[in-house]
C-alpha cells in the first residue's frame, strides 16, 4: 500500500506564526511536534522531504534539517530507509489511546461528576410509549418473536423519514438493530475481510474505532480538524489508500460538532465511487439539532454504495437500545447473511416504544432541546475562568465540546479531575492512531447547576494537573462509555 503523508503546503497552513525571538528550528519543531500529539498529523504519516519543506516555509535547509533532528530526539520522528521521515509518538504516551473494551471501571461514587457520557436523560412522555407499548405486545405473542428485519411499521416510519429528508426509501431497505454501534460493526464485518483496510476519522467515537479494529481491519486515519474536515486531504487519503469501507459522523461529528456541508458531500461521494469504497455513515448525532444550521442530504443521495446508520439513543433515549440500517439493495443479502450468524433480530418491546415516539417526532424533543441550548451556553461561559486559553468551536448540534487545551496534559487532566471528583474523556481516546494530548470532550446534557460544579471542579483540577508527572505510565483515566 502507498505510504501516507502530509503535503508540505498543508504543514504550513497548520503550523502557527512564528514567535519574535525563537529560533526558526525550534520553531518548526516544536509546531510539527504539537501537529503529530493534536493527531493533525497522525503516526505513521510521512513528512515531506527537507526540500519540500524548505521551499513551501522559506527556510533555510539548516532550519528543516535541525527540526526534524530535535523531533527524532523527542520520540516524535522515525527515519526509515526508503520511507523519508514518519510521525511517530514517544514510547509512553501510546497506551493512553483506545484499546480496549470501553466499559465503566466500576460505579461512580454518588459525589462524582461524570462527562464521559454524551447522551442525555429520556425525554418527556418516554413512560407513557412503554405503556402503550406494552399494552400492544398481546397481538404478537402468538408469533415465534423473530423479525430480522424489524417490525413492519417501525421500518415504514424510519423509511418515510429518510423520504422527508430527499432520500427515497422502502421499508425493505431499513434493518433495525441493537443501536448504531451493533449497526456499524455489522456493516463493517459484512462488507470487508480482515486486513483490508478501513477509513476511519481521528478523532472519532472510540467504541465505532475499537469495533472497526476488532473487525480486523487495517485502520487509515482520516484527521478531523475542530472546524471539520479537509476537502484536499479526505480525497487524497481516499486515493491513496482506497478503503474496501469508510466509517464516518457527518452530522453534528462525535466529539468534534462539525456538520459537513452538501458541497463537500457531493466530492467526498465522488472520491469514494472512484475508489470502489462503500461508505458507513454513523447518523446517530443527527436529530440533536439545536441551532438552524443548513440541513445537508444523506450521503447515500450522492453515493448509491452507502449505508447510513441511525440510532434513537441521542434523540430520544439511549435506554432503548434501538438502532437501524439503511441499507442499498444490492448490499441487503450480504447484511442479512451476516445479521442471522449474529442474532436473529431486536427486541419486540423496545422496538414497539420506539414506534409510539416516531409516530409523534422523529426530532429532539423541543423542551430537551432548549435543555441543551441552556446547558450549552452555561460551559461555554464558565470554561475561559476553568481553563484560561482554551478554544473551542460552538458547534450547531451534538452533545459535547471538542475543547483544545493551551498544553499537551490532557491524559494528565483527566487524572488530576478524578481526585477532585469529576470524570472526563481525555484525547487519547477519540484517536484512531494515538495522540490528541491537546484535546478533552465536555458533553453538556447535564443541567445548569452541575455543569457550573463541573467547570469549578475543572478549574481545580487544572490548575493542579501541573503538579503531576509528564509521564502517566500505569495510570489511566476512567474509559469513556457514550
Amino acid at each position: 500500500m502507498p505510504l501516507l503523508g502530509i503535503t508540505a503546503s498543508r504543514i504550513a497552513e497548520l503550523l502557527a506564526v512564528p514567535s519574535p525571538g525563537v529560533p526558526a528550528y525550534r520553531w518548526l519543531a516544536e509546531g510539527l511536534q504539537l501537529l503529530i500529539a493534536d493527531g493533525r498529523i497522525p503516526s505513521g504519516y510521512a513528512l515531506p522531504s527537507e526540500r519540500r519543506l524548505t521551499e513551501s516555509l522559506a527556510v533555510s535547509r539548516t532550519t528543516v534539517t535541525k527540526a526534524y533532528s530535535v523531533l527524532g530526539e523527542a520520540g516524535f520522528l522515525t527515519a526509515r530507509q526508503g520511507s523519508g521521515h514518519l510521525a511517530t509518538l514517544p514510547a509512553g504516551s501510546r497506551h493512553l489511546g483506545v484499546g480496549g473494551a470501553l466499559l465503566p471501571d466500576g460505579e461512580v461514587a454518588e459525589d462524582f461528576l461524570d462527562l464521559t457520557c454524551a447522551a442525555s436523560r429520556a425525554p418527556a412522555g418516554t413512560a407513557e410509549a412503554y405503556a402503550s407499548a406494552v399494552a400492544k405486545l398481546p397481538r404478537y405473542l402468538a408469533g415465534t418473536g423473530y423479525a430480522t428485519g424489524g417490525l413492519p411499521e417501525l421500518r415504514e416510519l424510519i423509511a418515510a423519514r429518510y423520504a422527508e429528508r430527499g432520500l427515497p426509501t422502502t421499508p425493505d431497505q431499513i434493518m433495525v438493530v441493537s443501536g448504531a454501534l451493533a449497526g456499524v460493526s455489522l456493516a463493517v464485518r459484512a462488507l470487508t475481510r480482515p486486513g483490508q483496510p478501513v477509513l476511519v476519522e481521528t478523532p472519532s467515537y472510540p467504541n465505532a474505532i475499537d469495533a472497526v479494529r476488532r473487525s480486523g481491519a487495517r485502520l487509515i486515519p482520516l484527521p478531523v480538524e475542530p472546524t471539520g474536515w479537509d476537502p484536499e486531504l479526505t480525497t487524497a487519503t481516499i486515493e491513496t489508500t482506497k478503503p474496501a469501507a469508510a466509517v464516518m459522523i457527518l452530522d453534528f461529528h462525535n466529539p468534534t460538532g462539525s456538520l459537513m456541508p452538501d458541497s463537500q458531500r457531493a466530492s467526498l461521494a465522488t472520491a469514494l465511487r472512484r475508489a470502489g469504497t462503500v461508505a458507513i455513515i454513523d447518523e446517530t448525532m443527527l436529530e440533536v439539532r439545536l441551532d438552524d444550521p443548513p440541513t445537508p442530504l444523506p450521503l447515500a443521495a450522492y453515493l448509491s454504495r452507502c449505508i447510513l446508520v441511525g440510532s434513537s439513543s441521542k434523540s430520544h433515549w439511549g435506554g432503548l437500545r434501538t438502532g437501524w440500517l439503511r441499507v442499498p439493495r444490492p448490499l441487503l443479502p450480504r447484511l442479512l447473511q451476516a445479521r442471522i450468524a449474529d442474532d436473529l433480530g431486536a427486541p419486540f418491546l423496545e422496538q414497539l416504544v420506539l414506534t409510539e415516539m416516531l409516530s409523534h417526532s422523529a426530532a429532539l424533543h423541543p423542551e430537551r432541546r432548549d435543555e441543551l441550548r441552556a446547558a450549552r451556553k452555561v460551559m461555554t461561559d464558565q470554561l475561559p475562568e476553568a481553563i484560561p486559553g482554551a478554544s473551542w468551536v460552538v458547534p450547531t448540534g451534538g452533545l459535547s465540546l471538542w475543547v483544545g487545551l493551551p498544553a499537551a496534559r490532557a491524559s494528565q487532566l483527566a487524572i488530576a479531575a478524578q481526585k477532585v471528583g469529576l470524570l472526563i474523556s481525555p484525547g487519547p481516546q477519540f484517536a484512531a492512531t494515538h495522540g490528541l494530548e491537546r484535546f478533552i470532550r465536555l458533553p453538556y446534557k447535564d443541567p445548569a447547576p452541575a455543569i457550573v460544579e463541573a467547570m469549578s471542579r475543572l478549574g481545580r483540577a487544572w490548575r493542579s494537573q501541573q503538579e503531576l508527572p509528564s509521564s502517566t505510565r500505569g495510570q489511566r483515566p476512567r474509559s469513556v462509555v457514550a
